[in-house]
């Protein structure tokens, strides 16, 4: 699994992304981090993204396994593991906070999860999911075909830090370099994973986010953080409010 790491200290934070987009969301995050994280921090393609290794299932049991096995060696068992993931990558923390996959977080900190699913938005990523993946006949449109799909499209371009291993070339063309198979995680179990929960969780969304609002998310966390007039990609337009939210509690 691709990975990239910095910082000093026994405590990680571990920063999962979004479907469809790769762990270079969190380099504004990373950044300021040595100001606002005293400790370690470290950042993953998740499975089938970036430049990590595709795999079988993308099951959200799945998913968190293969971030375990990929976090474990980073932990010190003198430190604490802090989670902090964006859409899919804040179910995955809830999975972890379970404890069912060899680590425990001491906090899970969850941003712009999706909670609420139509049955037609379901049966669209199910069909993205049997799909081979689309091929672009240059790299121009491969990138803003991944500006769309990431949700980052008007807040970066292809020159941005954040937008690094978005796409891929080969042989046939340009292609975004996410697995389509990775549109399969199906519908996200939110109120049993917060039920399982075995460390604090905390839930937060931008002001602007689309995807989900704050009343569903506050109906799983009554103190769900109002990450200020933003969207989806929060971390991405607004690192410092994301930092002000994690760094305090953490």
């Amino acid at each position: 699994m691709y990975t990239e790491q910095g910082g000093e200290g026994p405590d990680l934070l571990l920063m999962l992304h979004g479907m469809g987009a790769t762990g270079a969301v969190w380099s504004p995050m990373c950044t300021g981090a040595n100001a606002r994280w005293n400790g370690r921090w470290l950042v993953l393609d998740l499975p089938g993204h970036g430049q990590s290794d595709r795999q079988d299932s993308y099951a959200i049991g799945q998913y968190a396994a293969s971030v375990a096995r990929a976090t474990l060696p980073h932990i010190h068992a003198a430190g604490r593991l802090v989670v902090l993931g964006h859409s899919l990558g804040g179910l995955i923390g809830l999975a972890l906070a379970t404890g069912w996959f060899g680590v425990t977080p001491h906090q899970v900190f969850a941003a712009g999860i999706k909670i609420a699913w139509r049955d037609e938005e379901l049966r669209r990523m199910e069909t993205l999911a049997l799909q081979p993946a689309k091929r672009f006949s240059n790299e121009e449109e491969a990138w803003d075909r991944y500006l769309k799909v990431s949700g980052l499209a008007g807040i970066a371009d292809a020159a941005s830090p954040v937008v690094a291993r978005g796409i891929a070339h080969d042989a046939e063309g340009w292609r975004l370099a996410m697995d389509p198979c990775a549109n399969g995680v199906g519908k996200p179990p939110m109120a049993e994973l917060m039920a399982l929960a075995r460390c604090p969780v905390h839930l937060g969304r931008g002001g602007n986010d689309a995807m989900v609002t704050l009343a569903q998310t506050r109906a799983l966390d009554p103190g769900a953080r109002d990450l200020g007039p933003h969207g989806h990609n929060v971390m991405v337009e607004a690192p410092d409010q994301v930092w002000d939210w994690v760094a305090p509690s953490a």
